[in-house]
């Protein structure tokens, strides 16, 4: 089962409890922040990168809406709301879902249903779309083959990747989730906000660190869930 992490955005302190309480009763939901604006939100999502965001719509000053779309990258987004009228609204901006509050439980369910299938689907194009064995990138002003056997780890540098290779290593101007949309999701697995590895690299696994030519990388908090399911 994969773990959606996600974040609470609300400025009624009832409603993210009630939120928080529902997502605490599914196995599959891992809560990674509450926040009560807009501009908490933006700071969560820098430190906490997440699959899913449960969004309150009427927010001061930003709203639900207008965080959403100022998103470069967005999750996914279950929108709530007091105002069955905003359903549209929020559909118009590729919500997965919405709940009208106040929601039951089993509403809730089946909205975090349909993200869960969602995310399982995109991972299964992802896989299915990339070969297995190489990928393009930019490098400069030139594209290049980079050949998947050959890369150690990939490290995030704010708007940069940097690829380690055996023998090199390669800086491309990409953000490090579209770099892990471009990477076979069976061969490899963001273990940080920082590293993305490849599994069949890793030598050993200590506490919250493992190595990889000798090279420790550490093991985020917000990944290691995930992390040791996929080499369980």
């Amino acid at each position: 089962m994969n773990t959606l992490n996600c974040i609470i955005v609300d400025d009624e302190p009832l409603a993210r409890e009630i939120l928080e309480d529902f997502a605490g009763r599914v196995p599959f939901l891992k809560v990674t922040a509450q926040c009560k604006n807009a501009f908490e939100a933006m700071e969560a999502l820098k430190s906490h990168p997440v699959d899913l965001i449960f969004l309150d719509i009427q927010m001061p000053d930003l709203t639900g809406i207008q965080l959403y779309q100022s998103l470069s990258e967005k999750p996914m987004a279950i929108f709530t709301t007091a105002y069955s009228n905003h359903a549209v609204e929020g559909f118009e901006v590729d919500a997965v879902d919405y709940l009208v509050k106040p929601f039951s439980f089993q509403r809730f369910v089946k909205a975090v249903n349909k993200a869960e299938e969602l995310l399982n689907m995109k991972r299964t194009n992802r896989a299915a779309a990339m070969p297995s064995d190489f990928i393009f990138v930019k490098d400069g002003n030139k594209t290049v083959k980079i050949v998947l056997d050959d890369v150690q780890y990939l490290e995030g540098m704010k708007d940069y990747v940097k690829i380690v290779l055996r023998d090199r290593f390669i800086v491309t101007l990409i953000s490090m989730q579209k770099m892990l949309d471009k990477l076979p999701a069976d061969r490899f697995v963001r273990v940080h906000r920082s590293y993305i590895v490849p599994l069949s690299k890793i030598d050993r696994i200590e506490r919250n660190r493992l190595v990889i030519e000798e090279k420790w990388i550490p093991i985020g908090k917000n990944y290691k869930v995930d992390f040791f399911e996929r080499i369980q």
